[in-house]
C-alpha cells in the first residue's frame, strides 16, 4: 500500500477518540447516546440514509452539541472511503460538516476549555480533515492538522489515561510510529519530532480496545485487521477479525474486500475465487460501494485463480478485462494491477507456446513502474520462457 495511506494512520488517532472516555460518562443523555451508537452501526453497514436520520435527530434535539454534525461528517467520510474516484463530489458536504462540528466545539470550549466532549469531537473533526488532506496529497495542511490533533490527544490522555476507548488512539500511535519507519524508511524524517512508539504495546492496547471499548471497538478491530494484513503478515488473524466484521456488517464492501484479500494470502484458491466472483456480481449489479476499481481487482484475482487451474483461455478473458479497467482507472500511471496483469498474460502466452506475444508482454511490463519483482521477472522470462 502507498506510504500516504500509513501517514493517514497517525491522523486516525484523533478520530478514534471522538466518543467516550470512561464507562460511567455519557456524551449526552441516554437517548442521544443510543442515537450515536445506532448511527455508527448504520454507517459501518453502509445504511447511510438511516445513519443520516440519526444525525438529523441529534442535531434537532441537541443543536449546540457537535455529536450530530460529527456523525454527518463520518457519513461523508465513508462515502469517500468506498468511492475515492468520486471524492470531489463528496468534498463540499464533507468540508461543511467538519466546519460545523468545529464551530460547535469552539463555542463550548470558549466557556470551558477542558470540556471533554468538545475536545474529543474537535480532535475527531480535525483528524478526519487531516486524513482527507493526506489522501489529497496536501502535505502541509495534513501536517498542521496532525500536529493539532496530537496536541488534543495529549490533553485527553491526561483526563482519562486508562480508558479502553482511548487505548485505540494510544495503540495506533504506539504501533504506527514504530512500524512505519521500519517498513517505509523515507517517512522516518517526518516522525523525528514525535515521541517514540512501541509496536508490542500498541498491539496490546488495540486488542484491549477491540475487546472492551464501548464506542470504538469496531475501529480497533479494523486497525488490527489492517496491521495483520499489511505489516505483520498474520493472515489467519486478519481473516479471523474480518470474518466477524462481515458477519456483523454484511453490506460493507470494504470489509468484504479485506476478507477476499486475506483468502488470497492464505492460498484458499477455490474459496477466494468464489468470493471475488460474488464481489464482481455486486459490481455488475451496481450495488452501493462496488465500483469500477473493485471490479478491476475482482477480475485480477479471478484471472489468477483460473491461471493456477491452467484454464488459460478463461484467465486471459479476465486479465484482458482487468487491463481494460486499469487503462480507465489508472490516471496517474500504471497500477500494480496493470503491471501484474500484463506480466501474467505474458506467462500464459509462454505456456501456450506463443513466444513472440509473451516477449511483447514482458517488454511492456519493463516500460511500466517496477512493482515488487515485476522487472526482474520480465527480464528473466525475456531470456528464458516461463515454464
Amino acid at each position: 500500500m502507498k506510504i500516504k495511506v500509513f501517514i493517514c494512520c497517525l491522523l486516525l488517532i484523533s478520530f478514534f477518540q471522538s466518543f467516550k472516555l470512561n464507562a460511567q460518562w455519557s456524551i449526552l443523555d441516554k437517548v442521544a447516546d443510543s442515537l450515536v451508537l445506532q448511527g455508527m452501526d448504520y454507517i459501518y453497514n453502509l445504511e447511510l440514509k438511516k445513519a443520516a436520520n440519526c444525525s438529523s435527530q441529534l442535531q434537532k434535539q441537541y443543536p449546540d452539541h457537535p455529536a450530530g454534525y460529527f456523525l454527518e461528517a463520518m457519513i461523508d467520510w465513508w462515502k469517500i472511503l468506498i468511492d475515492p474516484v468520486n471524492k470531489k463530489l463528496y468534498k463540499p458536504n464533507f468540508t461543511k460538516h467538519i466546519d460545523n462540528t468545529l464551530t460547535k466545539c469552539e463555542n463550548i470550549l470558549k466557556n470551558n476549555p477542558v470540556d471533554i466532549n468538545a475536545l474529543f469531537f474537535k480532535a475527531g473533526a480535525i483528524g478526519y480533515r487531516g486524513r482527507f488532506f493526506v489522501d489529497d496529497e496536501s502535505w502541509m495542511k495534513a501536517a498542521r492538522d496532525g500536529n493539532e490533533a496530537f496536541d488534543l490527544l495529549k490533553k485527553c490522555l491526561k483526563l482519562a489515561p486508562n480508558n479502553h476507548d482511548i487505548m485505540l488512539g494510544t495503540g495506533i500511535y504506539n504501533y504506527f510510529v514504530a512500524a512505519i519507519p521500519e517498513k517505509y524508511p523515507a517517512v522516518k524524517p517526518m516522525l523525528l519530532m514525535l515521541p517514540p512508539g512501541d509496536k508490542l504495546i500498541g498491539e496490546l492496547q488495540l486488542k484491549a480496545s477491540a475487546k472492551d471499548a464501548r464506542y470504538v471497538s469496531i475501529e480497533a478491530q479494523v486497525v488490527l485487521m489492517q496491521i495483520y494484513y499489511s505489516f505483520e503478515n498474520k493472515s489467519d488473524e486478519c481473516l479471523n477479525i474480518v470474518s466477524k466484521l462481515i458477519d456483523k456488517y454484511p453490506s460493507n464492501p470494504y470489509f468484504r474486500k479485506y476478507y477476499a484479500r486475506s483468502l488470497v494470502k492464505i492460498g484458499a484458491w477455490s474459496k477466494f475465487e468464489k468470493i471475488w466472483r460474488e464481489i464482481l456480481t455486486n459490481c455488475i449489479d451496481k450495488k452501493f460501494g462496488y465500483n469500477n476499481a473493485t471490479a478491476r481487482e475482482a477480475m485480477y484475482y479471478i484471472g489468477l485463480a483460473l491461471q493456477r487451474d491452467q484454464n488459460y483461455s478463461q484467465a486471459l478473458k479476465y486479465y484482458f478485462k482487468c487491463d481494460e479497467g486499469c487503462r480507465k482507472i489508472d490516471k496517474d500511471g500504471p497500477s500494480s494491477f496493470m503491471v501484474m496483469t500484463n506480466l501474467n498474460i505474458g506467462k500464459i502466452y509462454d505456456k501456450q507456446g506463443k513466444r513472440d506475444l509473451a516477449i511483447a508482454q514482458y517488454q511492456k511490463v519493463l516500460k511500466m513502474k517496477n512493482f515488487n519483482t515485476s522487472h526482474e521477472e520480465a527480464n528473466k522470462y525475456i531470456k528464458q520462457a516461463y515454464k
